[in-house]
């Protein structure tokens, strides 16, 4: 439920799920068809924590799928700066070297407020400020196939080190954190953004909600 603080100008959806579900997709198909001009988009991911202190070797061994590995306390600060109407630097995370580029991404406040992770339903402080909770729901083989393509072609990875970090890191603590945050979920979503029936049921829930708050078009 919308707090009645957040319920006239400001509303926090959050995107759960595991590594390769489509949350990411589902999240873009949101923004386009409500306008990008309404949306502010924060990407946990972009939250990892800065790794520069290590060497190369130490990098590569760090659990990047423990809540631990990311700054969860700095993405609950943005979020409540976006709510009081202040803009954001959310920063930028270089995965071929584990570390955080000197630029930022300049975020703005807007009707709504999108949140998108796998880790996200975890950190109660953070799984508290959102107001509609979407866990996106992918059979295991499906999720390892498209993190495979995404980390090889998008990340510089080689298939044998996803494949390492798959079983050392990534299916362990899907199972211990990211499955198990499935409970605080209000929505599951199969398939997450190919999943059409569903988008339109978010979408329209959403419009609802935000009904006469949302600018025309998203201008």
């Amino acid at each position: 439920m919308m707090t009645e603080s957040k319920s006239k100008n400001t509303m926090v959806v959050g995107i759960g799920g595991g590594t390769g579900s489509g949350k990411t997709t589902l999240a873009d198909l949101i923004r386009k068809r409500m306008g990008m001009g309404s949306i502010a988009f924060l990407a946990h991911d972009a939250y990892y924590r800065d790794q520069k202190h290590l060497t190369p070797e130490e990098r590569a061994k760090v659990n990047y799928d423990h809540p631990d590995s990311l700054e969860t306390d700095l993405m609950v600060r943005h979020i409540q700066q976006l709510l009081r109407g202040q803009a954001i630097e959310m920063p930028v995370y270089d995965f071929s070297t584990h570390s955080r580029k000197t630029e930022t991404v300049h975020v703005s406040p807007k009707p709504v407020i999108l949140v998108e992770g796998i880790l996200i339903f975890v950190e109660k402080e953070l799984r508290d400020l959102f107001d509609m909770k979407i866990f996106v729901d992918t059979d295991a083989d499906i999720r390892l196939i498209r993190r495979l393509l995404r980390d090889i072609q998008e990340r510089g990875r080689t298939l044998q080190s996803v494949v390492d970090q798959y079983l050392r890191t990534v299916r362990p603590m899907h199972l211990e954190f990211v499955d198990a945050s499935k409970r605080y979920a209000d929505i599951i979503i199969p398939e997450g953004g190919f999943n059409v029936v569903a988008l339109d049921m978010v979408i329209a829930r959403l419009q609802s909600l935000l009904e006469g708050h949302l600018p025309v078009d998203g201008k």
